[in-house]
């Protein structure tokens, strides 16, 4: 039995490691970023974490930089004191999860990030060390898998660039069996090791097989211009803040394959052909709505966050303010109060639709949303027949916008 801290414990790679280390009988720390953090935590801190564990294995990892929590600080001078820390701390064993490409004169900042943390760990010849550089890693719950299935799930598909980029994807349940053979191994760990599947798949090929496991008709793909591809990449990566942005692309399009043999001499049996490996969990209606929801909780989110600043704006004096103090006077109000009212309301709609399109805590918002529509509601029931029955039902509206916001609360992580 060894005694085992994750870092990036509680991630997507990380939580998996963690159970198949743990059903090995193995003693497993794994640890969050509360509680681990590369990008701010020191290295006496580090130290103190480490102390009296056998093996470290590094699956901390972002696409993107978010904040303080950056590609460079994550990827690359966080590992280094971590390293440090191990040599310090006495920790024999190291397993870093890097990536597929790595390389200091890679085409990404992720590539070149990934690569420093790598030259890091070899300077450590004190520790008995392995990188594990994974292709893509398909499994519930990643990142890469999500927005891939939502591709997938799309009525016609998406082609990306021209369906022929070539991948080599790994199942999660594989890499975490091969950590587990790491580990339990005897001899020194290898140095390097290209973690891939056993087949080379064309992009489109993988869409169409994560297509079939979502139980999903076959369709032509929708051929989308590089060009428009990038755009949407580059708005879906702010947007969404997932996987789908330019850098990406930029990998898929220089290759993402290597010789499979290695990983299978360290597995000790053959790899799995994706389908195979999907097909022994088999898609659940929970997959389905996570795959089509996918692109809807942005739009979900932009179209009720746009249409309070737009509410906001027009009780400001885009809508003539004349009329809306003759619609508050027919509820009572008149003169001081209904200003008072009337701007009020307006700016916290204009402010509660800034705060839903900046995400900043977008339950709360939702929830404050919610009790101001109600409140708005009950006002609305001293209005004159003609607000209710208006053709366009600008009262009634407000039922699908309850349950838009509750939709969006439900949705939101």
């Amino acid at each position: 039995m060894s005694r085992i801290l994750i870092v990036g414990g509680t991630g997507f790679i990380g939580r998996r490691l963690a159970v198949a280390l743990a059903d090995a009988g193995h003693d497993v720390a794994a640890l969050g970023r509360a509680e681990l953090d590369l990008a701010e935590d020191d290295e006496a801190r580090m130290i103190a974490r480490v102390l009296g564990r056998d093996l470290v294995i590094n699956a901390a990892g972002l696409v993107q930089s978010h904040g303080t929590n950056t590609l460079e600080a994550v990827h690359a001078t966080g590992p280094e004191r971590l390293f440090q820390a191990c040599v310090r701390a006495g920790v024999r064993r190291l397993i870093q999860i890097s990536a597929l490409g790595a390389s200091a004169d890679g085409f990404t900042a992720y590539q070149r990030t990934k690569s420093q943390a790598e030259q890091a760990l070899a300077a450590h010849p004190a520790l008995d060390w392995c990188v594990l550089r994974p292709s893509v890693v398909i499994g519930r719950g990643g990142a890469s898998t999500t927005a891939l299935l939502a591709l997938a799930a799309l009525p016609l598909p998406l082609r990306l660039g021209p369906g022929t980029w070539q991948v080599q994807p790994i199942p999660l349940d594989d890499l975490a069996a091969l950590v587990v053979q790491l580990v339990e191994r005897e001899g020194p760990l290898p140095r390097f090791l290209d973690v891939v599947g056993p087949e080379v798949m064309t992009t489109d090929r993988l869409t169409s097989t994560l297509r079939a496991w979502l139980g999903e008709a076959p369709r032509r793909f929708l051929p989308v211009p590089e060009t428009v591809l990038k755009v949407l990449a580059t708005l879906g990566g702010r947007a969404l803040e997932g996987p789908l942005n330019r850098d990406v692309l930029v990998m898929l399009k220089a290759g993402n394959t290597a010789e499979a043999q290695p990983v299978e001499a360290a597995l000790g049996r053959p790899l799995r052909p994706l389908a195979d490996a999907l097909a022994r969990q088999p898609a659940t209606q929970a997959d389905h709505w996570h795959a089509r929801l996918f692109f809807v909780r942005p739009l979900l989110r932009g179209s009720l966050g746009l249409l309070w600043v737009v509410t906001g704006l027009l009780s400001f004096g885009l809508y003539p303010v004349a009329k809306s103090r003759q619609m508050l006077a027919e509820v009572g109000l008149h003169g001081l109060p209904a200003d008072v009212a009337l701007y009020t309301g307006a700016g916290l709609d204009l402010l509660l639709g800034i705060l839903l399109l900046l995400r900043w805590r977008p339950v709360l918002v939702g929830s404050i949303m919610l009790a101001t529509v109600l409140a708005f509601t009950g006002i609305a029931l001293g209005l004159s027949a003609e607000y209710w029955l208006h053709p366009f039902a600008p009262i009634l509206k407000n039922l699908p916008i309850l349950a838009g916001t509750l939709a969006l609360m439900a949705l939101e992580d």
